[in-house]
């Protein structure tokens, strides 16, 4: 960025937020000048400095425990004697002196709260000696929903001081409106979840239970192992807890899984696993990898095809472990496999790829994606990139 671009954002910081600063500074830290930099930039800092420490309570939404965390330093960017943060019904927090004021504080901002608007009032306050006397309340608002308000108090009428209110009132909406993103971001992901779970065939749980019935009696014992990974399989894909889980445990219910199918399979069915120990413990989003190859046991093993070979490599890449699912069956046309991944398949068809590619990109980013490799009799090759570490992924 040059320094006329630096130039213009401090000139912004200093409009929505310098009145507050130098203005009503009554029980805020008084600004101090630094050995480094102007006073302008000083100042600059400090605001930016707060607004990123009040930021992170707000990402949990308004509620009484945010807005108590948050308020201090809302009240320090404005400069105000006192400031008040609700929701429609009460009050979730208050900051400096005054607080006798919260008694008549619901009544006063009922009009804010129904219209939407901004509103400026007197406090009319009978303590004399109370240095609260005009006040101002802004909206809270998210998706044209009034949450809540902020009110700043201060000993006199100030338009600097409403300006200033607006402009951070407008400033916790944006983060207001980010928790609620990341909490439908949360909900996509569980409904994602259960998009993959539903899609577990009743055909392959009929097909699993018929293949251990059949072996009741020739082989009793088989038939109680295969039992056992039944189960584990079901209670594994089923569980209620975490976004995300181990490679480690994500292939062993792999590994559960494709017994079931060589049980009904027999030597049609060939896997290859290749896993490289240093990657076990890597974190990735749950349910990941084994609709990848449910969606390779599906195409190696559909239509004439009389035997199929699956190979599975889990590898160390460094910063990253590389995980490759590659089938010799029908494969698919790439036209068609573009369109899945844009959506358009169908509600029946392809769902879990789509799904995969989707969930990879919204945690780690558009360069997470699926890649896949394929063309009609030439079988599909689907590789899956996965950091070691990324702030917030972790395995349970």
């Amino acid at each position: 960025m040059t320094g006329a671009g630096y130039a213009v954002i401090v000139l912004l910081v200093l409009l929505l937020f310098g009145g507050g600063l130098v203005t009503g500074r009554r029980t805020a830290r008084p600004v101090r000048t630094s050995d480094v930099g102007t006073p302008v930039e000083h100042a600059t800092f400090e605001t930016l400095h707060t607004a990123s420490l009040a930021a992170p309570p707000l990402r949990a939404g308004l509620t009484e425990e945010s807005a108590r965390r948050s308020s201090r330093r809302l009240r320090s960017l404005l400069g105000t004697d006192a400031l008040c943060l609700t929701d429609r019904d009460r009050i979730l927090a208050w900051d400096g002196e005054g607080d006798h004021h919260g008694r008549h504080i619901m009544d006063q901002v009922q009009d804010v709260l129904a219209t939407g608007r901004d509103t400026a009032f007197r406090s009319e306050c009978d303590d004399l000696d109370c240095p609260l006397r005009w006040a101002v309340a802004v909206p809270l608002t998210v998706d044209h929903r009034v949450l809540g308000t902020l009110i700043a108090y201060a000993p006199r009428e100030s338009a600097v001081l409403a300006r200033a209110a607006g402009e951070v009132a407008r400033w916790v909406c944006v983060q207001l409106e980010l928790a609620e993103l990341d909490r439908s971001r949360t909900q996509l992901i569980e409904a994602e979840i259960r998009a993959l779970r539903a899609q577990i065939s009743p055909h392959f749980i009929f097909n699993s239970l018929a293949a251990i019935a059949s072996f009741v009696r020739t082989d009793p014992e088989q038939a109680r192992e295969l039992l056992l990974e039944f189960a584990d399989f079901t209670r594994y894909s089923f569980r209620s807890h975490g976004d995300f889980t181990t490679l480690a445990d994500e292939l062993h219910s792999i590994d559960q899984y494709l017994a079931l199918v060589r049980a009904r399979f027999g030597e049609r069915l060939s896997v290859t696993l290749q896993v490289a120990p240093e990657v076990l413990p890597v974190a990735l989003p749950f349910l990941c990898l084994q609709p990848l190859v449910e969606n390779a046991v599906k195409h190696g093993l559909e239509g004439a095809v009389t035997s199929s070979r699956i190979t599975i490599s889990a590898l160390d890449a460094g910063s990253e472990a590389e995980v490759v699912i590659e089938d010799d069956g029908t494969g698919m046309d790439p036209e068609r496999l573009r369109h899945i991944l844009r959506g358009e398949g169908g509600k029946s068809t392809g769902i879990g790829l789509l799904n995969v590619d989707e969930r990879l990109r919204q945690v780690y980013g558009d360069d997470y994606g699926l890649v896949i490799e394929t063309g009609i009799g030439a079988g599909m090759r689907i590789t899956v990139r996965l950091p070691k570490y990324r702030a917030g992924v972790h395995g349970s």
